[in-house]
């Protein structure tokens, strides 16, 4: 009886209004948002539980973490896609973001980028006969991961089309990526216009060939110190590239005058990098998978290698599974929506930058970048505390990417699917938000987040292999 003749403090876990009985009865109640691992799937979470620092997962994590830590991303090269990926230049083939999938369950953005890209390469004379072709099964689809590659939004890379070349100098992989097309009605959004594709034709002629020449006049470009410090300058390398594209442009802009460029080429592509913040994402995506990509196969680790949208579902890949994908329906992005735009016009989650997130940076470091809930929605202490919150879900920390917020503290990284699995906390990616339509390009930009099935599958899978494995 003395326990209700004192001033009581509890601790509730499950409904709230448990507590609310407590603090109308005179005690004060503090609810915690508690809930049963693995959802309450009993079968999950024994495979959790079994999981759960297991000596062979937690031996394979450290060795996938450490490549990944080890990993030194080095701008190397420029080339054409057909030059970098050896089987775009022998078949008809365009690469997409996401997971797999058929022409005809792709949105209207990837849609309307691949007929773009059937436009650009000269493989149709309309947007009638390249969605023929593409209907028919006379342009072969895969992702853009299952080459080595990340492209933004629909993702598209068709043999024609400059890559950013970006090599692992402490192991042997590569990664690529397309050139930004800057804001407004682009291919990524799944634009074709004749104004689209002049874009994409001087960009893959005239720009190509002037920034081929900066980056070999430069020797290459280590990536990892560049976006580390952008870090420190307000950026976090997925929505918000203002520093990063600042300080690749200083360091690009000498070695494109020491490359003896005609005059009016020169200005042409000195104008276009000035004028597009987001110029440097692209780099960014590749920098980031080639840190992933250098895990190389472990047999038994749950860390996560990507995450990736293809406007329909959501993708995951662990370092223990290679090119296997677990899927789930994409999210929507909450976000701020431009005037005359709402949620009902928006395409699923969409795009290969995720990536970004996967490597410990975008949403995970949103606490270097206050400006960007500008963009996508927030207060300043919100981003901060998704950056916080991330460690809950991952195996360590990057110590090369700090935080000024976090006292320097390195950002989250190596997603731990278990850990997702037993926290319930899913990995926050900041995106933008692209409209349902081909062609009427962003139309906001905002939050989401992993789907919880993603990583459900995940852990079965990791749990189903440890049991089977000698």
């Amino acid at each position: 009886m003395k326990l209700f003749t004192e001033n009581l403090n509890v601790v509730n876990l499950g409904l709230a209004s448990f507590g609310d009985n407590i603090t109308r009865a005179g005690g004060t109640a503090t609810t915690l948002d508690w809930r049963p691992p693995a959802g309450g799937d009993v079968d999950l979470g024994l495979d959790l539980a079994r999981l759960m620092a297991h000596p062979d997962v937690e031996k394979a994590n450290a060795i996938a973490f450490d490549r990944y830590l080890s990993a030194q991303p080095r701008l190397v090269d420029v080339q054409l896609a057909r030059e970098a990926i050896p089987a775009m230049g022998q078949q008809r083939l365009i690469l997409h973001a996401g997971p797999p999938i058929d022409w005809a369950d792709m949105c209207g953005p990837m849609q309307g980028a691949i007929i773009g890209a059937i436009l650009y390469e000269d493989w149709a004379d309309t947007p009638e006969q390249a969605e023929k072709l593409a209907a028919a099964g006379q342009v072969d689809f895969a992702p853009c991961h299952h080459h080595g590659a990340v492209g933004p939004m629909a993702g598209v890379i068709s043999p024609s089309m400059p890559l950013w070349v970006v090599e692992n100098t402490a192991g042997t992989n590569r990664a690529f990526s397309n050139f930004n097309e800057g804001l407004g009605k682009v291919l990524r959004f799944g634009a074709n216009s004749p104004e689209v594709l002049d874009r994409l034709r001087w960009m893959g002629h005239e720009l190509f060939e002037s920034v081929r020449a900066g980056v070999r006049a430069l020797g290459g470009l280590d990536l990892k110190p560049l976006m580390a410090q952008a870090l420190h300058m307000g950026d976090e390398v997925h929505n918000r590239n203002s520093a990063a594209t600042g300080l690749l442009f200083k360091q690009l802009v000498p070695a494109l005058l020491a490359a003896d460029l005609p005059a009016d080429a020169l200005r042409r592509s000195v104008e276009f990098i000035a004028g597009n913040d987001h110029f440097f994402l692209n780099l960014s995506m590749a920098a980031s998978k080639t840190m992933l990509d250098a895990t190389g196969m472990v047999p038994h680790s749950s860390m996560v290698t990507a995450m990736s949208r293809n406007g329909v579902n959501f993708g995951i890949r662990l370092a223990s599974t290679g090119d296997r994908w677990f899927q789930a329906p994409a999210n929507p992005v909450d976000g701020l929506f431009f005037p005359g735009y709402t949620v009902a016009d928006a395409a699923a989650d969409l795009g290969d930058s995720a990536i970004t997130e996967t490597a410990g940076l975008g949403g995970f470091a949103m606490a270097a970048s206050p400006a960007i809930v500008q963009f996508v929605g927030g207060t300043p202490a919100d981003a901060t505390e998704n950056s916080r919150r991330m460690r809950s879900i991952t195996l360590g920390i990057n110590p090369v990417f700090t935080l000024p917020a976090l006292n320097f503290g390195g950002t989250a990284a190596g997603i731990d699917a278990r850990a997702v699995i037993d926290t319930g906390i899913l990995p926050i990616i900041n995106s933008g938000i692209a409209h349902k339509e081909a062609g009427v390009g962003q139309i906001g930009a905002g939050i989401t987040t992993a789907p919880l099935e993603c990583f459900t599958q995940a852990v079965a899978a990791l749990a189903a292999d440890l049991q089977v494995a000698p």
